[in-house]
């Protein structure tokens, strides 16, 4: 607790109780005032509180007490908090100054309810209008704190008052407790902007400050008034450098939504940033250069803010040297040729002594370097590894990995780097940084193969961690027969299956079946080796090598042929495991073996729930069960209709989609079940209104729209009583394989008949009656399951390359890439793999890479390569891979149709 808040008093002798920690050398001695507090002891200490002589020093002594209880989360029971609230209030009668403030600290600390309030609001009150600025200051921030709106009116005068005194303290007590107040009350802050706007104009630095952050607040969710505000201030009316700051900030803000607004790509604030790089104090002038290098700005424009980060990187001051490092750091991803000015004064960082500065500067310049310098700079990384973190640690693994990938003539000195480093001490995220750097390397440069595998065997003979260990042997078992010398690799794999624990035994035992299974001179071996793990403790060490035996020696018939047998240890597991394991609690026992093939392989949330009424819960027996895999269930029902039974195998349901508002009387949803040659519509209803029924519930669908559609049947509903959900079926016949698409007018029919709740039964007449339901459309996408590809360049690689479809497309102008990736995959309707759907923020390219299985049992791949070709212009290649050229085709069809 600081001196000051404490009145003077907190180091004294009854306090002060040693804390003892020693070392191995018994000799250091830590001390904690605080050691060995209890909370009943110290509630007990309050009591002096109600000694009508107050102990100043006894009652400062006890408040710091509580408020350290406190702030170690210790929590006070309904009754003790408030006999602690009552009797703290006792002590406004002290005029003691640091009591005073404590008093004030432990009253916000509390935070009495409503009730309780009312005690001290007219203390609070008296000291807001107080003599002494400090009471008056601290009784207002105390005050505002503990309100609520009822009361916020009564003392709105006096804070209006506040926020345009001549003291600084005082004002900006009120400026702050404005901003918190916006945040519930923000009707009653709006009110004070007069007040706001001359506290803007203050002299006071921290005034202007506060002001501006609170007059931004009122107007923030007007964008002509912020603009206004912003081009106001911008004329030099603002000399606090930390409002300067702020308005550094808006500025860019209503410059960046401007530029989204209009295509001409105008910037009028611009010149108030390059005029803030010649500020006089350092942080504006930072602020500014930060802002500008976040912009979408020409490379002219960007080089003030450059050469004045520049000048930074000597500077005598730590901070203003980590500051304008991290900034060129964050500059170098996205535009490294700006930077390149600035590697003569990086290169002298790298000696830093801050170990964070010289981190930074290391990875910028390997984003920066050429290819003459990548050796030196990996020798002088080498010599401060040991000294930083491991999270610095993983920012230059990634830095290296982006340089090789870079420069690829330069991956031995590279590899050796990581591989020198694996060997060090390090933690679970480090490591993995390192062998995923590895194995990207491997993948993207053919000759770096053979030495990377050799680093990662050289590593698991002495790896801690399972995960990394398992990951190793399965990136070895795909690469390591390709290579020119496979046997090397055996003895590696088979020690894994000596020394490790269960999950690596495993994983060692399908790594040796795959260089069984690829290269013929070691399969003898091979059989001697998976045949001494047939004794192995752990079942399922046993069972893949049994497994993998019979594979190998023809014994299980995995397919027609040899290419079959590699097809099932190399490739891809595309079931995704929900709908595995859904599928076999479904299996029934017979003398049909169980298909696999038959296991949807889309990748998909849990269906919605169907819409209840208002307030009521549906029925257990009207409780539709959620399924793990919907298709399969979906299957089941849909072929124990007789009029759908025919339609052979369901490739595809959608989400359910809603065509009603969310209150109103009939909730209906549409779920889109795909066929080859059919689509069958099912509408999922739902009667909210208690006191009707009804009955013939039927869906007339106008498909005037869809062409290529023609209904053949329906399936109406009989009834449909209050909240008990039911379905209304309707089939079109569509040219079989064709990814038809259309839009679908729909309109509810039913006759409604009365219900008399109290005894449930219904009139016998009714009356017709007709909803109208909204419009909704079967896309390209509708066409297409989610399915995932573990290993997508292996995928890729043994897809017919014949099959392959390239173009490019103009996207026109989007709001981000990440904005036209996403509309993308919206079309497509695929999953992404491998995480690329994501898109590295400030990033001017990304490549996004796609799987799925087309209509007809067709598996496609597509890479989707992005760039930004002007101001938000999106330019994108578009290749496809697939098992039918014809659907590579279709693909570009259904983009070039978007």
């Amino acid at each position: 607790m600081p001196r000051s808040l404490a009145g003077g008093d907190l180091a004294v002798p009854e306090m002060a109780q040693p804390y003892m920690k020693k070392d191995d050398d018994d000799e250091d001695v830590e001390y904690s005032p605080f050691f060995g507090i209890e909370k009943g002891a110290v509630l007990q200490e309050a009591r002096a509180f109600h000694d009508p002589q107050l102990d100043v020093r006894r009652c400062s002594q006890v408040i710091t007490k509580l408020l350290y209880l406190l702030n170690q989360g210790e929590t006070f029971t309904k009754v003790e908090a408030t006999e602690v609230f009552f009797a703290v209030t006792k002590l406004f009668q002290s005029s003691d100054a640091g009591l005073r403030r404590l008093v004030y600290l432990m009253i916000k600390e509390l935070s009495p309810s409503s009730d309780e309030v009312i005690i001290v609001t007219s203390s609070l009150m008296k000291d807001m209008n107080s003599k002494t600025d400090m009471y008056r200051a601290n009784a207002i921030r105390v005050l505002c704190r503990i309100i609520d709106g009822t009361l916020l009116t009564q003392i709105e005068r006096y804070l209006k008052q506040a926020i345009v005194d001549k003291n600084p303290v005082v004002a900006s007590a009120a400026l702050v407790s404005g901003i918190h107040l916006a945040q519930a009350n923000p009707e009653i802050v709006k009110r004070w902007s007069n007040e706001v706007q001359e506290a803007v104009q203050s002299r006071a630095p921290l005034v202007q400050f506060h002001g501006l952050a609170l007059l931004h607040q009122i107007r923030q969710n007007d964008r002509l008034a912020v603009s206004k505000l912003v081009s106001s201030l911008t004329r030099g009316s603002v000399r606090s450098p930390l409002a300067q700051c702020l308005l550094i900030r808006y500025t860019s803000q209503v410059m960046r939504e401007s530029s989204m607004n209009t295509q001409n790509g105008d910037r009028p604030f611009f010149d108030f940033l390059e005029s803030s790089l010649r500020h006089k104090a350092e942080m504006v002038v930072l602020e500014a250069a930060r802002k500008i290098t976040e912009m979408d700005v020409t490379s002219r424009e960007l080089a003030p803010a450059i050469t004045v980060l520049q000048l930074y990187l000597n500077s005598s001051k730590p901070v203003l040297r980590f500051a304008a490092v991290r900034t060129l750091n964050k500059v170098a991803m996205t535009r490294p040729l700006a930077v390149t000015n600035c590697n003569v004064d990086l290169e002298s960082l790298m000696s830093d002594q801050n170990r964070s500065i010289a981190t930074l500067a290391i990875t910028t310049l390997l984003k920066t370097g050429n290819e003459s310098s990548v050796d030196r700079l990996i020798k002088q990384i080498t010599n401060f590894m040991s000294d930083i973190a491991d999270e610095f640690k993983i920012v230059v693994v990634e830095a290296i990995r982006s340089l090789c990938l870079k420069f690829p003539l330069k991956y031995r000195s590279m590899l050796n780097f990581l591989s020198n480093s694996l060997r060090e001490e390090g933690g679970f995220e480090y490591k993995k940084a390192i062998v995923d750097s590895i194995v990207a390397l491997i993948s993207e440069i053919p000759d770096a193969k053979e030495i990377g595998l050799l680093h990662l065997c050289e590593f698991i003979e002495d790896c801690e961690f399972t995960y990394l260990s398992s990951q190793i042997l399965h990136f070895l078992g795909n690469e390591g027969p390709r290579t020119s010398d496979p046997s090397r690799y055996i003895r590696y794999i088979y020690n894994r299956v000596i020394l490790e624990n269960a999950t690596v035994r495993a994983s060692a035992v399908s790594t040796l079946a795959k260089f069984g299974a690829l290269v013929d001179t070691l399969k003898p071996q091979i059989f001697v080796l998976l045949q001494r793990c047939l004794f192995d403790t752990e079942d399922e060490v046993r069972d893949r090598a049994t497994l993998y035996l019979q594979t190998l020696s023809g014994e299980v018939a995995i397919g027609n042929d040899e290419k079959d047998a590699k097809d099932f240890l190399f490739g891809s597991f595309d079931v995704p495991l929900a709908n595995l394991e859904a599928s076999l609690r479904t299996y029934e026992p017979s003398e049909e073996p169980f298909d696999i093939s038959l296991v949807s392989r889309e990748v998909r949330s849990l269906p919605l729930k169907e819409k209840a009424a208002p307030g009521k819960k549906p029925p257990a027996a009207a409780a539709a069960p959620a399924p793990v895999s919907t298709v399969d269930a979906y299957q089941k029902m849909l072929s124990s209709i007789p009029e759908f039974s025919g339609f052979g195998r369901l490739f595809k349901s959608s989400e359910p989609m809603e065509l009603t508002e969310a209150e109103t009387e009939y909730a209906v949803s549409v779920v889109k079940h795909i066929y080859d040659g059919y689509i069958v519509l099912q509408y999922n209803c739902t009667n909210t209104i208690e006191e009707q029924l009804l009955e013939d519930v039927t869906v007339c669908v106008d498909a005037s729209d869809a062409e290529e559609f023609s209904e053949i049947c329906s399936k109406p509903l009989t009834s449909l009583p209050y909240n008990s959900p039911g379905q209304v079926f309707v089939a079109f016949e569509k040219p079989e394989g064709v990814p038809a698409v259309g839009k679908f007018s729909n309109l509810l029919k039913f006759t409604v008949k009365e219900v008399d709740t109290t005894t449930g039964e219904a009139d016998e007449d009714g009356v017709e009656d007709e909803y109208q339901l909204e419009d909704f459309e079967i896309v390209s996408s509708d066409y297409m399951l989610r399915v995932a590809v573990s290993n997508f360049r292996n995928a890729w690689e043994n897809m017919d390359p014949e099959s392959e479809r390239v173009d490019e497309y103009g996207l026109g102008v989007r709001e981000s890439l990440a904005e036209a990736v996403n509309a993308v995959i919206n079309i497509l309707g695929m999953q992404p793999c491998e995480g690329t759907e994501v898109v590295p923020r400030n990033a001017r390219s990304h490549t996004c890479l796609l799987s799925g299985v087309f209509i007809g049992n067709a598996k496609v791949l597509v890479r989707l390569s992005f760039g930004l070709s002007g101001p938000n212009e999106v330019a994108m290649k578009l290749a496809v891979r697939s098992d039918d050229s014809e659907v590579s085709d279709k693909i570009h069809e259904i983009v070039a149709s978007g």
